[in-house]
């Protein structure tokens, strides 16, 4: 006598997609274990487990079929139920099905704005152009693209790791494409569309898949006030929203300055909590975590970083902040309105001064568990 399969390959069904998004989204649980290569391997093998287990069901459903009424009511409701799973797991709770791509990119002169000046924004400059891309929208998209300088660029931000990266897209020579597949301790993770690979967007590495270890080229970006932005590059061009996703956008400024309670997204306004804003630099090897609330009230830190002297200065408007080497370990600066001072030298926000230019460093502010989750051997300052 054949055993049923047709309730063991209905269980099997359902708990292979409720894994396929248990293990990459904010699920209870799922964010603080080491399950990244298990979840790829289910994610990779998922089209076969799923005709597997189809299978079963397809020879177990005629003698569900056969043993009568109540057993015919069962096998409808289960194959519902499975389904139903299915689809709200794939085309429902998927991370590019929530947080989607926008349908266009309208970049326009300060001009043509209607972003608010006081809204924070991941700005690039390169080659003489200058472009903004407002938080308030590309939280919600995850990843944009553009081109800057006839460069193709990947703006990515991920809001439950409040880590904004700018990347060069390019993989082995040739530009790829990425969607929003989901996350690993807590941070987004993007799918190539050619090799199928996972990379982590705080550090833009390939963390599985077939080229696991491969890195993307981080480019210089900045996290400050679009008014502080266009006072460094008035020629700027500034990301506008896409009017399909007008209602998932951010409409007020709670994640943005921190007063969010939000269980994934919100700010403990203490210092050296999960939840707490870092600004963290990596120089030469070296990585160290600087409290948001420290560089609030002292303005200015003058450190050495990886053996190079540094400076960390946050602005007057209090969220603008900005990195560079110092000249030299004897130069210590101070906050000067909107500028640096040492003795009677001054660096605007873009490091230039009357006799010179200060170096720019890549700086970070992101949620204290997120920097010292992707650089365990950081310091604290």
């Amino acid at each position: 006598m054949r055993r049923p399969t047709l309730l063991p390959g209905l269980l099997l069904f359902a708990l292979l997609e409720f894994a396929n998004v248990w293990f990459i989204m904010p699920l209870p649980g799922s964010q603080r274990i080491r399950s990244l290569e298990l979840a790829y391997a289910i994610h990779a093998a998922r089209w076969p487990l799923r005709g597997l287990f189809a299978a079963l069901v397809a020879v177990g459903l005629p003698r569900a079929w056969a043993a009568g009424r109540l057993q015919q009511v069962g096998t409808v409701a289960g194959l519902l139920l499975v389904g139903a799973m299915t689809y709200v797991f794939n085309f429902v709770m998927a991370a590019d099905a929530m947080f989607r791509m926008p349908t266009r990119m309208a970049m326009v002169p300060a001009a043509r704005n209607t972003v608010e000046l006081d809204r924070l924004v991941v700005g690039i400059a390169m080659d003489g152009q200058a472009r903004a891309y407002p938080l308030r929208f590309i939280g919600y998209h995850h990843q944009v693209r553009d081109t800057v300088a006839g460069r193709e660029v990947l703006v990515t931000y991920c809001t439950v790791c409040r880590t904004g990266r700018v990347f060069d897209p390019r993989i082995g020579g040739a530009v790829e494409r990425f969607r929003l597949v989901g996350m690993d301790h807590f941070n987004a993770m993007l799918e190539d569309r050619t090799t199928g690979s996972w990379w982590r967007q705080a550090n833009g590495e390939a963390v599985a898949g077939p080229l696991k270890g491969v890195a993307m080229t981080e480019l210089p970006s900045r996290q400050v006030t679009l008014r502080q932005w266009l006072a460094l590059y008035p020629t700027s061009l500034i990301m506008q929203g896409d009017p399909t996703f007008d209602r998932e956008y951010a409409k007020d400024y709670a994640y943005e300055r921190g007063t969010s309670r939000s269980r994934l997204t919100g700010t403990d306004r203490r210092s050296w909590q999960e939840k707490s804003w870092v600004v963290g630099l990596a120089v030469n090897g070296a990585a160290r975590a600087y409290d948001w609330n420290r560089l609030l009230t002292e303005r200015a830190i003058n450190d050495t970083l990886g053996g190079r002297p540094v400076v960390l200065a946050v602005a007057a408007d209090s969220a603008s902040f900005f990195a560079f080497v110092r000249p030299d370990a004897a130069t210590r600066f101070t906050l000067a309105g909107d500028s640096l001072r040492s003795g009677t030298r001054a660096f605007a926000f873009n490091g230039i001064g009357p006799t010179g230019r200060l170096d720019a460093l890549v700086a970070s502010q992101e949620f204290w568990h997120s920097w010292r989750t992707f650089h365990p051997a950081t310091t604290q300052y």
